[in-house]
């Protein structure tokens, strides 16, 4: 049996990490700024967090949600702390797509509205619901198809108001990314997360911050969306919040009441998945990583803003989109192969930057100048 070819890779076989620093077969180390897709929050292979789950491990790796799973209320106490949100309520899933699946139809449960605003360049996931409001024609199957979703322009506040003027009656949500990862690392305004907040609180509907990629303490903040200063009714978290053990959820307002059977999940919210996730917790905790995030993503954000070859910088603490000129499409590749630096990619030419939380200034460095050289080869 062949596996289903779905994913163009490079050749190079991954087999050990540590840090920030990753070893492949042949022991060739190469810098990891990318976090396999933002989901390397506190390093590879924490020995927090390697004990964490063995420990774990060695008493239960999985029993169902038909039985009372005292970890799941540890981890929520702990992440109610962390995130700032006590009186929010948690519900664990196994991925972002499905947060955001989860997040979309508890939205409609809770006012009975079928329509959702989504924005041009959105990624939200690939299951139904998700990748329907995801501006990407290429991944929705026509099952997948709907008359549901309005697609507005990024940060138009006037289009959003219209919308609302058009169908607030029947817009259950809004769902929105604090930082657009796959569209080019865009970072919402501040006046439109509170322009949604505004007109979801005047039409009873649902603020959905997707915060899979731009959560758990990647911009300084524990959600993006705090920098607006205000709250959504229901986040959505993956990626970061497991270090690499698939693990998904939401936070709730306390004005979404549950109901049995209104989710659920088999593998959601399963000791191992728990263990991991207090471990992340505990960690970025301890060692104070949403300021370091801020304080090492504002040293690069400086440094590459004096590089002339450099386009546009966006984004906040240690997430970055580097935008360069069409001449230069190939950074990304020469940092890989030449100086064997792991980096994202987002068209047109922006490299993404996505690194564990815990980056520290020298490797930061090591970057800039291996980055310097790409421009200037």
């Amino acid at each position: 049996m062949n596996l289903f070819d779905v994913y163009p890779v490079n050749p190079i076989n991954i087999v050990r990490g540590q840090g920030s620093l990753v070893y492949d077969n042949h022991d060739k180390e190469y810098l990891d700024m990318y976090g396999g897709h933002a989901v390397i929050s506190i390093g590879h292979t924490h020995p927090h967090y390697v004990k964490r789950l063995e420990d774990q491990l060695h008493q239960l790796g999985f029993y169902s949600n038909s039985i009372e799973i005292p970890i799941q209320k540890e981890l929520a106490t702990k992440l109610g702390k962390v995130s700032g949100k006590d009186d929010y309520q948690l519900f664990m899933c196994n991925s972002g797509a499905e947060a955001n699946e989860n997040a979309l139809k508890l939205a409609s449960f809770y006012n009975g509205k079928k329509k959702a605003i989504a924005f041009r360049k959105a990624f939200h996931g690939r299951t139904s619901l998700a990748v329907a409001v995801t501006d990407n024609p290429k991944i929705v199957a026509p099952i997948n198809e709907t008359d549901n979703v309005i697609f507005l322009p990024w940060a138009d506040e006037t289009a959003l108001e219209q919308a609302f003027a058009d169908h607030g009656n029947e817009i259950s949500s809004v769902i929105i990314e604090g930082i657009q990862g796959v569209g080019g690392i865009q970072v919402a305004p501040e006046s439109f997360l509170q322009k949604i907040r505004s007109l979801c609180d005047q039409h009873n509907a649902v603020f959905i911050a997707d915060s899979v990629q731009c959560g758990y303490g990647r911009t300084g903040k524990f959600f993006s969306q705090d920098f607006a200063g205000v709250n959504a009714d229901i986040y959505s978290m993956a990626k970061g919040m497991g270090n690499g053990f698939p693990v998904g959820g939401i936070i709730i307002s306390p004005k979404i009441q549950p109901a049995y059977g209104m989710l659920g999940t088999t593998f959601g919210g399963n000791h191992l998945a728990c263990a991991a996730g207090l471990a992340v917790l505990e960690v970025m905790e301890q060692d104070n990583l949403m300021q370091n995030a801020a304080t090492i993503g504002e040293y690069l954000i400086k440094e590459l803003n004096k590089l002339e070859q450099v386009k546009e910088v966006r984004g906040r603490g240690l997430m970055i989109g580097i935008e360069l000129p069409e001449e230069l499409s190939n950074a990304r590749k020469d940092l890989l192969f030449k100086h064997h630096i792991f980096t994202g990619e987002a068209k047109p030419n922006v490299v993404r930057l996505l690194p564990a939380l815990n980056l520290t200034k020298a490797h930061a460095d090591r970057f800039l100048e291996a980055f310097v050289n790409v421009l200037n080869q």
